[in-house]
C-alpha cells in the first residue's frame, strides 16, 4: 500500500509548475482589445454539462459536496450524465462501474422493478440544482442476452486493458418488449415522482458509444435498442426530450447509419418512418502523450474530432438545425486512468486546456452553423482515493481542483459575445491543424452581461507542459468609460489547491488544519484592477498572466 501511494505521489509531482523566477523577468507583451459596444453574436452556456462512469459516487460524501458546487454554476440548468444507471447490483461504486438494481425477475420471468437506488441518485442531483442528462443503460442482468459463462460485472481496474470492461451488461436484451417496458415504467415513475414539467426538462439518450467498446452487437441491433427505448419514453411522456446516439468520436459509418435511420428508416418499435429526435450527440477527445519528460497535450486531435462531428450531424437537412450536445468532450479518453501522462489533470495544464478548447469549440460551432447546446466534461470525482492521484476529476477528496475554477469563470460570462482580439491568439485553422507547438496561445473571449457589465476571459496555453515566460497583458476595452474592474485568477498562486498541497510537503493524509488550508487555497479571491484612460475614451488595464494561467476581468463601467 505504501509503495502504491508513493507511486501515485511521484506521478502527481510530475505536474509541478515548471516556471522559474528567471523566466518571469522577461514577460511576453500581449495586446488584447475588446469592443464592448460591438456584439458579434451569442455565447451559449455550453459548459454546464458533466458526467461520470460511476453513478453511485453522486450520493457519497464528496460526490454530494461537489454536486453542490456544480449546481451553483447555473442553478437548475446544469446537467449530469452517468453510465450504469440500469445495472444490476447493490449500489456499491467502483472504477467504471455502478448499479441500481432497478430490474430483476421472478423465477417465471415476471419483472420486478425497484427504483430506490436510482431515485436516491436523481434526488441527490435535483436537491443540489442539477438535472439528469439521463442515459438509458446498461442492460440489467436478468434481461441480458450474454452467452453462458460471460460474467455480468467486470473486474477492470486502472492499468487493465479496456477489453476487461466489457461483460454481460453490454449485450442486447433477450426481449426488446421487456426492454421497452422497463424504460416506459421508469419514465412513468419519474413523471409521478418529480412531475411532468420537471421531467420535460431532462435529456433522454440511449446507451454509450455503441460504435465502440460498450456494445456487443451490430449497429442495427443498437438502432433497434434505441427505437424501443425512445418508444418507451415517449409512451410515458410524449413531450420528453429524446436524442443520441452519444457515439465514440464523430461516429463514422455508425453515425451515418443512425442519422439515416432516425430520419428515413423504418422504426423497429413502431413500424413508422423515422424515430423522434430532439437533439444529436457525439463524443470528442484529445490525445496527450508523455515526451522528453513532460506531457504534450493533443488539443488538435480533440478539435478535429469536434469539427468532424459538427460536419456529420449537420449533413442531413432535416436534422441540421437540431440542438447538438458533445456528450463527452475531454483532453483524453479514460477518467479513471492515472499515470505520468495524466498527472497534468491536477494542476493548471488541465484548466488552461479547458479554457482554450472551449473557446475553439464555440468558434467551430459558429463556423459550421451548429446549434450547439452542450459540451459535456466527463469529469466528476473519485471517492476515497489518494490525494491528487491524477484521475480526471473536478475535485480531490472534496477539494476543488483548478479546472473547476475555470467552470466558475465560464459561469460569469454573459450571453452576448463581443468583438475581441488578441495579438497572441493562435488562429482557429492553425490550432485545429497542428495544436499549439510554437508560441503560446494567449487568447480571449469577451461578453456582455444582461446588466451591462463586460466580462473578459483570458488564457495562456501551450500543448507542452514546459517552462515559459509570463504574458504582460495590456487589455484595452472600448465603449467602457470609468467604473471599476475586478480580476479572478487560476494559476500556480491563485485558486490552486494542488500547488498549495505541494508547498505544504505533499502530505499523504492531510490533517484537519491542512485540509482547511487546501480548501482556502482552492478558492479564487477577486482583486481590483486599476483602469486608466486610453485613446478615444477606452479603459485600459494591465496584468501579468503566467503560463497555464486563466483569468477573468469584469468591468462594471457602462
Amino acid at each position: 500500500m505504501i509503495r502504491g501511494m508513493a507511486a501515485v505521489l511521484a506521478s502527481c509531482l510530475l505536474a509541478a509548475s515548471p516556471i522559474t523566477a528567471k523566466e518571469r523577468v522577461t514577460p511576453r507583451a500581449v495586446a488584447i482589445t475588446v469592443e464592448a459596444d460591438r456584439v458579434e453574436g451569442t455565447l451559449p452556456p455550453v459548459w454546464r454539462f458533466f458526467g461520470a462512469d460511476e453513478p453511485n459516487y453522486a450520493t457519497m460524501k464528496d460526490g454530494r459536496k461537489l454536486l453542490v458546487e456544480l449546481g451553483k454554476l447555473r442553478t437548475g440548468d446544469v446537467f449530469f450524465r452517468a453510465h450504469n444507471l440500469l445495472n444490476t447490483g447493490d449500489g456499491t461504486a467502483s472504477f467504471k462501474w455502478g448499479s441500481t438494481n432497478v430490474y430483476t425477475e421472478t423465477k417465471d420471468g415476471k419483472p420486478i422493478y425497484d427504483w430506490s437506488h436510482v431515485d436516491r441518485i436523481i434526488d441527490t442531483y435535483l436537491a443540489r440544482g442539477v438535472r439528469p442528462y439521463l442515459q438509458i443503460g446498461f442492460m440489467p442482468e436478468a434481461m441480458s442476452s450474454a452467452p453462458a459463462g460471460v460474467p455480468y460485472q467486470h473486474g477492470w481496474r486502472p492499468g487493465f486493458d479496456y477489453k476487461y470492461i466489457i461483460s454481460g451488461w453490454a449485450y442486447p436484451p433477450k426481449s426488446y418488449d421487456k426492454w421497452r417496458e422497463l424504460v416506459y415504467q421508469w419514465t412513468r415513475h419519474n413523471v409521478a415522482r418529480y412531475g411532468r414539467a420537471e421531467v420535460e426538462r431532462w435529456y433522454f439518450e440511449v446507451w454509450n458509444e455503441a460504435n465502440g467498446a460498450y456494445w456487443e452487437a451490430s449497429r442495427e441491433d443498437f438502432y433497434k435498442l434505441h427505437d424501443y427505448a425512445v418508444d418507451g419514453v415517449r409512451r410515458a411522456l410524449p413531450t420528453a426530450r429524446v436524442g443520441g446516439p452519444d457515439s465514440a468520436g464523430a461516429g463514422g459509418e455508425f453515425m451515418d447509419g443512425f442519422l439515416r435511420h432516425v430520419t428515413s428508416g423504418t422504426n423497429y418499435a413502431t413500424g413508422k418512418v423515422g424515430t423522434p429526435t430532439d437533439f444529436l450527440a457525439f463524443h470528442a477527445k484529445g490525445q496527450p502523450v508523455f515526451v522528453d519528460g513532460h506531457v504534450r497535450m493533443g488539443i488538435s486531435t480533440h478539435l478535429k474530432e469536434v469539427d468532424r462531428g459538427f460536419v456529420k450531424v449537420t449533413a442531413i437537412p432535416a436534422l441540421a438545425a437540431k440542438p447538438v450536445v458533445i456528450g463527452e468532450s475531454d483532453p483524453e479518453g479514460c477518467a479513471a486512468c492515472p499515470g505520468p501522462e495524466n498527472a497534468y489533470r491536477n494542476g493548471t495544464m488541465y484548466s488552461s486546456y479547458t479554457a482554450a478548447s472551449f473557446a475553439r469549440i464555440w468558434e467551430l460551432a459558429v463556423r459550421r452553423r451548429v446549434n450547439l447546446e452542450g459540451v459535456l466534461s466527463w469529469s466528476f470525482e473519485f471517492e476515497d482515493q489518494p490525494w491528487f492521484a491524477g484521475y480526471r476529476q473536478l475535485a480531490s477528496n472534496g477539494v476543488a481542483l483548478p479546472v473547476l475554477n475555470v467552470f466558475r469563470l465560464f459561469a460569469q460570462l454573459g450571453p452576448e459575445r463581443l468583438r475581441a482580439t488578441s495579438d497572441a491568439q493562435v488562429p482557429l485553422e492553425r490550432i485545429v491543424a497542428e495544436g499549439v507547438r510554437g508560441a503560446a496561445d494567449i487568447g480571449t473571449v469577451a461578453t456582455r452581461l444582461a446588466d451591462g457589465r463586460t466580462a473578459v476571459l483570458v488564457w495562456h496555453y501551450h500543448d507542452d507542459d514546459v517552462a515559459g515566460p509570463p504574458a504582460a497583458i495590456r487589455l484595452t476595452v472600448r465603449g467602457v468609460r470609468g467604473g471599476k474592474a475586478t480580476i479572478w485568477r487560476v494559476d500556480d498562486q491563485h485558486g490552486n489547491a494542488f500547488a498549495a498541497w505541494k508547498r505544504m510537503g505533499a502530505p499523504l493524509n492531510p490533517d484537519a488544519t491542512q485540509y482547511a488550508a487546501l480548501e482556502a487555497a482552492s478558492v479564487m479571491q477577486p482583486q481590483p484592477v486599476a483602469l486608466t484612460p486610453g485613446a478615444a475614451g477606452a479603459a485600459v488595464a494591465g496584468f501579468d498572466l503566467p503560463p497555464q494561467g486563466v483569468a477573468l476581468v469584469m468591468l462594471d463601467g457602462r
